[in-house]
């Protein structure tokens, strides 16, 4: 068998109370993680404090300290 390149993708590891920011999707802007469980985790928008429950569905790609949260 020949070598490949290869990307691994892992479910990202949520924490209740965390502040997050998703780019790049339908699902884009800045959220806070309000429940999790073994198939969903329940987002809530900090602006229209609407909540979303949704399958798994983020990667980690960056963390950044000092963020303005929610985005102006």
């Amino acid at each position: 068998m020949a070598k490949q390149n290869v990307t691994i993708f892992e479910p990202y590891p949520f924490v209740v109370g965390q502040k997050i920011r998703i780019e790049g999707s339908r699902r884009k802007g800045d959220w806070e993680v309000i429940d999790i469980s073994e198939q969903k985790v329940t987002l809530r928008c900090p602006v229209s404090h609407k909540e979303f429950s949704w399958d798994r569905f983020c990667y980690v790609v960056e963390e950044k300290d000092n963020e303005q949260w929610p985005a102006e």
